[in-house]
């Protein structure tokens, strides 16, 4: 894991990092009836508004000094996001490139169910076989998505201020191809990772640079979750190849 340091930031010649701070959503009633959701589900549960009280706190103790808050527009980010959105008063942007990956068909059922009706994706995605989902994306096409939606904020977000802080609602995929990226890992990567928990936070600094370079992103933090009430706590997570096979998570 990379660690950030100023000589890290020096190279570029400004010192400048947009820091982006990335939060999972908290638990979802779908994560907890083990559902898989994709870019479907409603919003949280009571353990899940806990956790979004818990991390808000949390962010605002780490990052009072962030410039935007960045959500995916799906209901449980929203309702995440909400007490740092009330308690900190900055401006939000909603960007849809920060969904969950789109599972298709598989959505709204448990991982026992797709295996049972659609068992030859099951199997080849237990085997991190890197397929259409449901009919809807792959991780790769995830990866590309996110680091789109990544490269536009970074590039957007200019300050004389030696750190701009923009946190990112988002969900356990992104925050996994995110980081696979900054790492350089192989596409689609997010494999080597653990899958993020609920409320989680992870943090990556983008250096800038006024010079025709690009200096690689530093991954500060992954997987946070000291803030959290009810620490180890499993959350669900979508990602098939991450689950035990016993195991039905969302």
């Amino acid at each position: 894991m990379h660690t950030s340091s100023a000589a890290d930031h020096a190279r570029d010649g400004t010192g400048q990092r947009i820091r982006l701070v990335l939060v999972r959503h908290g638990e979802s009633e779908w994560n907890a009836a083990n559902i898989i959701q994709g870019h479907l589900g409603p919003g949280l549960s009571a353990l899940g508004k806990d956790q979004a009280d818990a991390v808000s706190a949390e962010l605002r103790h780490r990052f009072g000094d962030a410039s935007l808050i960045v959500c995916s527009d799906l209901e449980r980010v929203t309702e995440t996001a909400q007490p740092y959105r009330q308690e900190s008063n900055l401006p939000v942007i909603v960007d849809p490139r920060w969904r969950e990956i789109d599972n298709g068909a598989w959505s709204g059922k448990t991982h026992a169910q797709v295996a049972q009706e659609f068992p030859e994706e099951f199997a080849a995605a237990r085997r991190r076989e890197d397929i259409p989902r449901g009919g809807g994306e792959t991780f790769a096409q995830l990866r590309e998505r996110v680091a789109g939606a990544v490269h536009d904020r970074v590039a957007a977000e200019r300050s004389p201020e030696p750190v701009v802080t923009v946190v990112v609602f988002t969900h356990g995929g992104p925050i996994r191809v995110a980081t696979a990226d900054a790492l350089g890992l192989p596409v689609p990567g997010h494999w080597q990772l653990q899958p993020p928990e609920n409320c989680s936070i992870t943090v990556i600094d983008h250096p800038v640079s006024q010079q025709d370079t690009h200096p690689n992103p530093v991954v500060v933090a992954y997987n946070e979750t000291s803030h959290l009430p009810g620490v180890g706590h499993a959350s669900a997570t979508d990602d098939v190849a991450a689950a035990e096979p016993a195991a039905t998570p969302g």
